[in-house]
């Protein structure tokens, strides 16, 4: 139960800290407790981000958690290998699973984008391209209203990822994704997770 708040988080029944996004909800809370923000650095696991990302577009990230298992099962636990062999039998097995976001663009895009990680391969690979293009400083926000929705960071992947054959990778879900795989820290100033990744200090 929400008890308080400070600087636009909400204290617990437990007297942590967290943003009001993250307190209301237990599936919510628990993925921000233990997942959000933290480094994704395998290949499958920053695949499967992307993905779940590109599907949020339009949508509450509430909504995609509580399908994800579902999206794991219908995307063969976003294996890339896998998920690039997908065919036109593939695509109409996903617009029919009930348990997933039903939308063509964006089952094709997934399919695309598993083709373009097994592509780069060839080179530096996924994470370590994503990864390159981490920030040297991190946003440090007080309130829900200081987070940023994207940077010059987020619009140079984002860029460099459609170069690179991906799709639904716009500069505000790139950001997105930077948030959710530790890239940066918006993690309130307040909030019991800030500084949690290892990535980046509390301050």
């Amino acid at each position: 139960m929400e008890t308080e708040k400070a600087n636009g988080v909400v204290r617990g029944d437990d007297g942590l800290f967290r943003p009001t996004w993250a307190a209301s909800d237990h599936l919510m809370r628990d993925y921000y407790d233990t997942e959000w923000g933290m480094p994704v650095r395998d290949e499958r696991g920053l695949f499967e981000r992307i993905s779940l990302e590109a599907f949020q577009s339009g949508l509450s990230w509430a909504t995609i958690l509580r399908k994800r298992p579902a999206f794991r099962t219908a995307f063969a636990d976003f294996d890339p290998d896998a998920v690039a062999a997908f065919g036109d039998d593939d695509v109409d097995r996903l617009l029919g699973d009930a348990g997933i976001v039903r939308n063509r663009a964006k089952i094709l895009a997934t399919i695309g984008n598993a083709r373009a990680t097994v592509e780069m391969r060839g080179d530096e690979g996924l994470v370590e391209f994503v990864w390159s293009f981490q920030p040297a400083e991190t946003p440090q926000p007080r309130t829900f209203a200081d987070v940023p929705t994207s940077s010059p960071e987020s619009l140079a992947l984002s860029k460099a990822l459609r170069g690179r054959g991906f799709r639904f990778v716009g500069p505000t879900t790139m950001f997105a994704l930077m948030e959710a795989v530790g890239m940066i820290d918006t993690h309130l100033v307040d909030s019991h997770r800030r500084g949690s990744s290892g990535v980046w200090p509390r301050a």
